[in-house]
């Protein structure tokens, strides 16, 4: 890895291409800070110039440098260059800060931050999240998925499609992430305003106007609040949550196959067993769920049978079987249905086939949808080769003598006489064909012209034919499945997450938290002028984190939303602190930041000033609703035959040794024999005590814990002969 500087000479910057050198290399060399003040000869205009050599820094004369930085931002990563005041927080924190910027959730409003660091845009714009124009020109048509430029310049390449004047950009409407959350393109600019190649003209998630926007700006304030937020907890105004401000959407999927077993094939269908039909409202024909059903955890998504073992049947029930039909003794039910703690609204189904398997009605559906998407795509793309086709011949006709009259072809109307010159409104109801019959004076070389504008518009038009066709070919081949799968189908569910008690949020300066309490409006602290202030921070976790950028962005936001202005403080070239006094002094704020606040719960005033002001804050993909879990009763590991572990299995919690410790000093013994036995691995008292809860006896009888088995078999492996002797010494058969 290189990076360039410029090359300096007896105190001064030589003008010319930049030297580019890797990290050994600049080890030997004495290097300039980019922020080094110089004249407008590119002099050093100080004695003594703050230089490093070998990692190590120290003050040099302008004489000793060997090379300068071009920009102060080369020394740190992208992600730590969208910190503002990177240069005020300790490394630790400047790390933290850095990588959970990548850990921000997409919120449904995104908002610029109003201290930034001047990347925003770069980092937007790179991502290829946003909608960059391809080539200079006007915007003819926008739509919420769909935005059509005329393009000024012709493309370099010898392609049907680029040589057309109108590009055209789809935008992607309401996809999954692989991290569950939403992608979603909006257009940002109106028709007719004019763009240049590489403009931002829609914007992505978390981008707002071609800004990357990650979180909010919020009002916060430094203080203490009844310990609520005590050791990092943050506490947070409701009307945050009320206005949707760290809202997001998250889209999640599941997923079921159908398989050909041994015993038979399984079936997607809406005939289930021993459900009832309420449960099944909002499946169709086919057993699969509709767009737009609002489903919670335990709804049926996916109707699915799996044939069971054949019993051996008495000649009498075979006989009623054969006359009634009855076949819901053979199946048994192995539908999908929504995980716990998942309510939301579906939004897409996709149905696989597997090829030569005939596709059920929705399957057909839905490829029907798609292909009509397709074919409107094709319809407007002809249309626009053909609008444009006939522009440039009445572009060659306007201003040309008629040699003959010109008539309207509907109304029969005369729209010229022999000897006119053509006017372009004469022209607006003529067609192709009608436009291709019109005689002129100058006719040097125009049907040699026309031919090749006729040409070119053919074969833009065989290429959308082969793009189509190739598309729908696609479709309809059915698909490659694993081997042994039939069908596979996948659901989508939107989920609307609004802040909640335990979400993680975050600064960017390694401020982590977790929201504690969300307090009503009126109970907030709140600014002389009566303003509440949003989210209360702890002012501990400040001075031993040494994370003072966040107090600076605090100061510098507050200025910069009283006086209406965005902020770019890049990093080792930020704002100082005298610039921050004058902003708010400029703003008529107090100049040291803090002001006086008063409790919202009393109305009295709080005994000392508080800093109070503007920070950016993240909503962070550590989500309550994501970590929350209950288990009842579920699976068993085989070999110890103790619950297994994880929100993704259903499992229990870890009952470790330091809380087994914990049971015993309390000396709670029987509670702490029940976790040892049969809330664990203890099979026969598991069974045991449900029989007991069934018949409602109140009584625990504990048999021997399965890890103790697994233990002994261990030590047999050894070539120990260990055997458990009961107390009447009889041996266990």
């Amino acid at each position: 890895i290189e990076t360039p500087y410029r090359k300096v000479e007896r105190g001064s910057v030589l003008p010319g291409d930049p030297v580019y050198l890797t990290a050994l290399e600049e080890e030997r060399y004495v290097i300039a800070q980019a922020n080094a003040h110089l004249d407008e000869r590119e002099h050093f205009t100080q004695d003594r110039v703050s230089a490093r050599k070998g990692g190590e820094y120290k003050m040099v004369s302008p004489e000793e440098l060997h090379f300068i930085d071009i920009s102060p931002k080369q020394l740190v990563s992208v992600a730590a260059a969208m910190v503002p005041f990177l240069e005020n927080d300790d490394a630790n924190r400047a790390l933290m800060g850095a990588n959970m910027q990548r850990q921000a959730v997409p919120l449904l409003q995104p908002e610029a931050p109003l201290v930034g660091t001047g990347m925003e845009h770069i980092v937007a714009r790179d991502s290829g999240a946003v909608v960059l124009a391809r080539r200079p020109g006007v915007v003819e048509y926008v739509s919420a998925n769909r935005i059509v430029v005329r393009a000024e310049t012709r493309s370099k390449k010898a392609d049907p499609v680029q040589d057309l004047p109108l590009d055209i950009y789809n935008l992607t409407k309401y996809r999954r992430s692989n991290q569950n959350t939403c992608i979603n393109q909006r257009p940002i600019v109106g028709k007719g305003d004019r763009v240049k190649a590489g403009d931002v003209i829609g914007d992505g998630p978390a981008t707002d106007q071609g800004e990357l926007a990650l979180g909010r700006n919020v009002l916060v304030a430094f203080m203490p609040w009844g310990g609520y937020n005590f050791e990092d907890a943050i506490l947070v105004s409701e009307r945050l949550v009320k206005d949707d401000r760290y809202t997001s959407i998250h889209i999640e999927e599941f997923e079921v196959q159908a398989r050909d077993t041994k015993l038979g094939k399984e079936e997607v269908t809406r005939d289930i067993p021993n459900v009832s039909e309420e449960a099944l409202k909002d499946l169709d024909e086919s057993g699969i769920v509709r767009i737009g059903a609002k489903v919670k955890a335990g709804d049926i998504l996916v109707g699915k049978i799996t044939p069971k073992g054949e019993t051996q049947l008495t000649p009498e029930e075979k006989l009623l079987r054969a006359i009634f039909g009855e076949k819901a003794g053979d199946v048994r039910d192995t539908s999908l249905t929504v995980p716990p703690g998942i309510e939301g609204t579906v939004v897409d189904v996709k149905v696989f086939s597997r090829r030569g398997v005939d596709k059920d009605d929705r399957a057909k559906s839905i490829e029907d949808e798609e292909i009509a998407a397709l074919e409107k795509d094709y319809q407007d793309e002809i249309a626009m080769v053909e609008m444009e086709r006939d522009q440039k011949l009445k572009n060659l006709l306007v201003g040309k003598t008629l040699v003959q009259d010109l008539a309207d072809p509907t109304t029969k109307e005369r729209l010229g006489k022999k000897g006119d010159r053509i006017d372009r409104p004469d022209m607006d109801n003529l067609s192709w064909h009608e436009l291709k019959k019109v005689k002129i004076k100058e006719d040097d070389g125009l049907v040699v012209t026309v031919k090749k504008i006729e040409d070119l518009a053919d074969d833009q038009i065989a290429f959308f034919d082969r793009m189509l066709e190739e598309r729908v070919g696609r479709l309809r081949r059915g698909d490659d499945l694993p081997p042994g799968v039939i069908k596979m189908v996948k659901v989508y569910v939107a989920v609307k997450r609004k802040l909640s008690v335990g979400d993680k949020m975050a600064g960017r300066h390694g401020n982590k938290g977790v929201v504690s309490r969300i307090v009503p409006q009126e109970d907030m602290p709140y600014l002389p002028d009566g303003t509440p202030v949003e989210i209360v921070l702890n002012p501990l976790g400040v001075p031993s984190r040494m994370n003072v950028g966040q107090i600076l962005e605090t100061h510098l936001g507050w200025a910069a939303r009283a006086l209406g202005m965005w902020v770019a403080s890049p990093v080792f070239d930020g704002a100082t602190e005298e610039e921050i006094r004058t902003h708010l002094g400029d703003a008529g704020l107090p100049s040291s930041g803090k002001t006086r606040l008063f409790d919202g719960r009393t109305g009295k005033s709080f005994h000392q000033e508080v800093t109070v002001g503007y920070i950016y804050m993240l909503k962070l993909a550590h989500l309550v609703d994501d970590k929350m879990h209950a288990r009842s009763i579920g699976p068993y590991s085989l070999v110890t035959q103790q619950p297994l572990g994880g929100k993704a299995q259903f499992g229990g919690q870890r009952f470790g040794e330091m809380e087994v410790w914990a049971l015993e000093a309390y000396g709670a013994a029987h509670t702490l024999q029940e976790m040892l036995t049969v809330k664990s691995d203890d099979v026969e008292g598991r069974n045991r005590i449900y029989e007991a809860i069934v018949k409602g006896e109140n009584f625990l009888e504990p048999g021997t814990p399965e890890s103790f088995n697994v233990l002994v078999k261990e030590l047999q492996s050894l070539a120990l002969d260990v055997e458990l002797i009961p107390k009447d010494g009889k041996k266990p058969s």
